[in-house]
């Protein structure tokens, strides 16, 4: 019996559950709506209330703690020689146990000292598995009966969901408010780590990258330089390429759109831009490692230009193709935004049609339009596959588009691979680079802000 299926038969409960509750709100008035306080559907909304909040709750609750809970269980069950060791060992352990309940290891590959401990996790399972079908079902059944039989012509049932869904809205941005702090401090408090251990001075100006600490005092060429202004460089090298292709293609193919093509034209030309975006990063570094890459080689090799098998160039085109979606949909969507008051004006005034667009229009949707083109360069900023594919790893710092070069993700992904300790430079340089990135990103959107505040007090 999985959870997932659970949850099917969860949402089967509060479905009935809706329509249980609006059939009894209308039964008791003989079916017409004047004798209630609340409209029905909000006499069937308590009752879901009641059915799936108490429910997901504890469908919730079991999720987070199950695998605590049955770890400590389990641990109790091995001999003791296994639970004395260290902690990481017994973690692997721990990880072998449930590779071989879940039959990922043949069981006959077990240690014959664990496999009793095999047989207690799976029985452990199934029996935590079966208690949760109970329990929930339960609940949810009763949950539904005692909504229904609070059910009253007069009660107040409009009330009573519009303050719960209130709550939930508040909690709900509580939530994401609370991630973000999180996210922020684990980010500062892993990068003071790191400017313990290297001058933040060398870090943000140094002209040297190479995080590799020696491993022994008489080891060379291991001594470590995290100088990131070639990362710096090279991520705004790619992404300064790729703005210069979605910008103005993205921008002109959302006027076209707006302004001058047709219903039958606009069906199908916005969804077919907006499909770019939906295509994955891998298919797009594919494209630019196999195709664009060595066109852009060859093209500059015989006009006489040096230019390396993997280059910014190639990566920044390709993303720029990538990022024209995010320019394109949401200008089209603010121009179209703009009162067709402004246009009839300009037009009585006796501006032409692109005159109109150009002096009217444009300024009017001036701060969507920004907008879109910040989060367009975001996006830029924080792609990763395209880069490793089609502009390499190498730290160089250069203003070349035809040279290799690497951006800050690219080096937080490597930085993160495979097992890492947390206690080395090279590893906590991950999070430096990250709270580098988020506080560029923080400073383009405050940006942004600003000419949306500028320009929307001319044209309110």
């Amino acid at each position: 019996m999985s959870l997932s299926l659970l949850l099917v038969v969860l949402l089967g409960l509060t479905i009935a559950g809706y329509f249980l509750g609006k059939s009894r709100s209308l039964a008791l008035t003989g079916g017409q709506v004047r004798g209630l306080h609340s409209l029905p559907m909000f006499y069937g909304w308590y009752v879901v209330l009641w059915c799936g909040l108490p429910t997901l709750l504890l469908f919730g609750a079991w999720v987070a703690l199950e695998d605590s809970v049955v770890r400590s269980l389990v641990v109790a069950e091995l001999p003791e020689a296994i639970r004395s060791l260290p902690a990481d060992r017994l973690g692997l352990v721990i990880t072998d146990i449930r590779n071989f309940a879940y039959g990922n290891i043949p069981l006959d590959k077990a240690d014959p000292a664990i496999r009793p401990v095999v047989d207690h996790y799976i029985s452990l399972h199934q029996t935590g598995n079966a208690a949760l079908w109970v329990i929930v079902l339960c609940l949810g059944i009763a949950g539904i009966l005692f909504g229904r039989s609070r059910i009253a012509p007069d009660f107040r049932a409009r009330n009573r969901v519009e303050s719960t869904a209130n709550v939930l809205l508040i909690v709900s941005s509580t939530i994401a408010v609370m991630t973000t702090i999180g996210i922020v401090l684990s980010l500062v408090f892993e990068a003071l780590r790191f400017f313990a251990a290297v001058n933040p001075l060398e870090f943000l100006f140094g002209l040297t990258w190479s995080p590799q600490m020696a491993i022994r005092a008489e080891q060379v060429g291991s001594s470590g330089a995290f100088g990131a202004v070639p990362l710096f460089a090279g991520t705004l090298l790619i992404a300064a390429i790729a703005m210069i292709v979605a910008v103005p293609v993205g921008l002109m193919a959302a006027v076209y759109m707006a302004e001058y093509a047709g219903p039958k034209v606009r069906a199908w030309a916005k969804p077919a831009l907006e499909v770019l975006a939906g295509i994955p990063t891998v298919v797009y570094g594919f494209f630019a490692a196999l195709t664009v890459a060595p066109f852009i080689r060859a093209a500059g090799e015989s006009i006489g230009l040096e230019v390396a098998s993997q280059s910014a160039l190639a990566a920044g085109l390709v993303m720029g193709i990538m990022i024209i979606p995010f320019v394109s949909s949401l200008s089209d969507d603010v121009i179209n935004a703009v009162p067709q008051s402004l246009r009839d004006g300009s037009y009585g005034l006796g501006a032409t049609h692109s005159e109109t667009i150009k002096r009217v229009i444009l300024p009017a949707a001036l701060p969507g339009i920004a907008a879109s083109v910040i989060l367009a360069f975001s996006r830029a900023l924080g792609e990763t596959m395209i880069v490793v594919m089609a502009a390499g790893l190498a730290a160089n710092l250069t203003a070349n588009p035809f040279a290799a070069v690497t951006t800050v993700t690219v080096h937080i992904a490597s930085l993160l691979v495979g097992d890492q300790e947390f206690d080395s430079p090279k590893t906590l340089a991950a999070f430096a680079l990250g709270l580098v990135l988020f506080v560029v990103t923080l400073a383009l959107n405050i940006v942004a802000l600003r000419i949306v505040k500028k320009y929307r007090e001319q044209y309110d």
